[in-house]
């Protein structure tokens, strides 16, 4: 288990960085950061008592875990390896927790190139967007030794709800799960309610209906009413970042032999749509793929 005294290095204080990063300051935690892309929002957590640092290296140098949430696998490995990346200042046998969600191919390698450094490596990816980050009520999926899962579990918990699932590549086998089932229930609401908009119901009726059904899920009844049905869809969550999840399913998939037609159509559609130019809105707009087309 992590000692008291634990000291925490943080790279990626972005969407979802920054309030989990307050979070462990919020809990006592010691946390060290380096500006990974955008310099204000680290500014923000410094009244809070973060400490800064100049790269990544002084920050595992800083640090007895490292926390690391940057946006895809070539982010990652830049973190790690680099010219002042993590591994050039990592005192022997420092935890490291990649929360970013990745394929689970590249944290893979990404994890034995770090293990044979001396170091150790879990995977933990997280679902909750940042307000549960904020509350440390994140959902968080975890892949690695039951040693370092042990040794990571207090911290981990000070940031949400963890689970050990199997060994390094399982949590994010896991949250890409979670990523290829979000996609495919937005694009059943979007295409149901559309046809039902289309053929002159009452939307609003619909989804009272469909709410005591068996067509209900979370999103109908928690997301849409926050995005689409509010008739906005800045915040939430990026519709690229979903088309980059889906991509890494759809690699993992290929490494497995697996077909996964419906993953490879949802990420044909929002990539559609993302390049009328929705790719940073909240990836329920894809309901304007079925308005434009219908």
């Amino acid at each position: 288990m992590l000692p008291p005294d634990t000291k925490v290095g943080f790279i990626g204080i972005g969407a979802m960085g920054e309030p989990m990063a307050r979070t462990l300051l919020r809990n006592g935690y010691a946390v060290t950061a380096a500006v990974h892309r955008r310099r204000e929002r680290l500014e923000r957590l410094l009244p809070d008592g973060l400490r800064e640092s100049g790269d990544a290296a002084a920050v595992a140098a800083a640090s007895n875990v490292v926390i690391i949430c940057v946006p895809d696998a070539p982010q990652v490995e830049g973190v790690f390896f680099s010219a002042g990346g993590l591994l050039r200042g990592a005192a022997p046998d420092t935890l490291f927790i990649d929360m970013s969600t990745i394929s689970p191919v590249a944290t893979r390698a990404i994890a034995q190139r770090v293990r044979d450094a001396g170091h150790r490596f879990i995977d933990a990816p997280v679902s909750g967007g940042p307000q549960r980050a904020k509350d440390g009520t994140l959902t968080i999926m975890v892949g690695g030794s039951a040693e370092d899962f042990a040794r990571a579990k207090p911290l981990l918990q000070a940031l949400g709800s963890c689970t050990h699932l199997g060994p390094v590549g399982m949590g994010e086998t896991v949250k890409l799960v979670n990523q290829v089932m979000i996609s495919i229930i937005m694009l059943a609401n979007a295409e149901g309610l559309t046809f039902a908009q289309r053929a002159g119901a009452d939307v609003s009726e619909v989804r009272k209906v469909i709410a005591t059904a068996t067509g209900a899920n979370y999103l109908l009844e928690n997301w849409l009413p926050k995005t689409w049905f509010a008739g906005r869809f800045d915040g939430g969550f990026a519709m690229d970042l979903l088309r980059k999840d889906l991509r890494a399913a759809l690699d993992a998939a290929r490494e497995a032999e697996m077909p996964m037609p419906a993953s490879d159509l949802a990420y044909q559609i929002f990539t559609a749509q993302s390049e009328k130019g929705d790719g940073a809105l909240d990836y329920s707009a894809v309901v304007k793929f079925y308005e434009r087309n219908g």
